[in-house]
């Protein structure tokens, strides 16, 4: 992993600069208890099925990927030279966490888990995800969903 201090000087100011929003440490809704819940999770690492289209660079659209899913059938198309994927080729879980989402719904920590769960491109301007967001949202809420693991890559 790389880590600041192994930058150049120039990149490490670029990154120390960047904008970073913060949020309140209270949930935006209630709900009910973890055990009750059904989940699902969105991932910042540019993943896709290897029969789906990769993602290009400043994507702001999906990809869904279905809970049953074989981890040897997702590929990652992150475009950033800078970006490891050494984590990623070693263990799925380190990007989307599927077998450990399974087995906290099998140990009754969470209800259920989601039928599908979805991959961004993470280096791609947040704004420009809002009209994607606002469709996976509904694709959620159909899926019965109502809390999700978001996974920044």
């Amino acid at each position: 992993m790389v880590r600041l201090t192994d930058l150049s000087e120039a990149e490490r100011t670029h990154l120390e600069q960047l904008p970073c929003q913060g949020f309140d440490t209270e949930p935006w809704v209630d709900g009910p208890p973890l055990a009750e819940r059904r989940v699902a999770m969105i991932s910042t690492a540019a993943l896709q099925r290897r029969d789906d289209r990769p993602f290009l660079a400043g994507a702001a659209d999906y990809r869904v990927i279905a809970n049953d899913t074989p981890a040897a059938d997702l590929v990652m198309s992150h475009v950033s030279t800078n970006f490891d994927r050494s984590g990623f080729e070693q263990d799925l879980n380190v990007v989307l966490p599927l077998d450990r989402l399974r087995e906290l719904a099998e140990a009754g920590e969470v209800g259920s888990v989601g039928r599908y769960h979805y991959a961004f491109m993470g280096s791609t301007d947040p704004t420009q995800m809002e009209d994607a967001a606002r469709e996976l949202a509904g694709h959620l809420k159909a899926d019965g969903v109502d809390s999700c693991l978001l996974i920044p890559v």
